[in-house]
């Protein structure tokens, strides 16, 4: 169980707004890249044997720009919603193939852990070539000066 586990037996209505927070090496991302915890904010509404569960995951990945190979923060915000259904009802086979395919969550009658849900949206909202900024004018390819505090000498820096 992640630090994103909702602990059912706790809820006190059949809608309640949940917190949770934990460290983004719970989840399974690199503590390099992540370095702040994650924090996770959800309204839970039972629907008998059921859950629907909405909020949104949100934390700050440090990332490398692809233009001047710098680090820079780069916050996460990203929506999760997810149903939850209590397990034991179908073979874990097709559990399997159902969460896979779907939003859907199995859960063991006292938690549903938001763990890997939360791992994978975050993942999903970091960009393939992030920019520290739209306007960066990354590195000189000929000389490696950083276009973004001097302007180079050679040819190439000029365009």
């Amino acid at each position: 169980m992640s630090g994103l586990a909702i602990d059912v037996a706790t809820l006190r209505s059949d809608s309640e707004r949940v917190e949770l927070e934990t460290d983004a090496t719970d989840l399974g991302l690199e503590p390099d890249a992540w370095r702040d915890r994650v924090r996770g904010v959800f309204q839970v509404e039972k629907l008998g044997e059921k859950l629907s569960i909405r909020g949104s995951v949100e934390t700050t990945a440090t990332l490398e720009c692809a233009r001047c190979l710098r680090d820079f923060q780069y916050p996460v915000r990203v929506p999760l919603e997810v149903l939850a259904e209590r397990s034991g009802r179908a073979r874990d086979a097709d559990e399997a193939q159902l969460e896979r395919e779907h939003d859907l969550v199995f859960f063991n009658g006292r938690q549903v852990d938001m763990g890997d849900a939360a791992r994978q949206a975050l993942l999903v909202e970091v960009p393939m070539t992030p920019r520290c900024r739209e306007d960066c004018r990354g590195l000189c390819p000929i000389c490696g000066t950083d276009r973004n505090e001097t302007p180079c000498a050679c040819s190439a820096g000029s365009t």
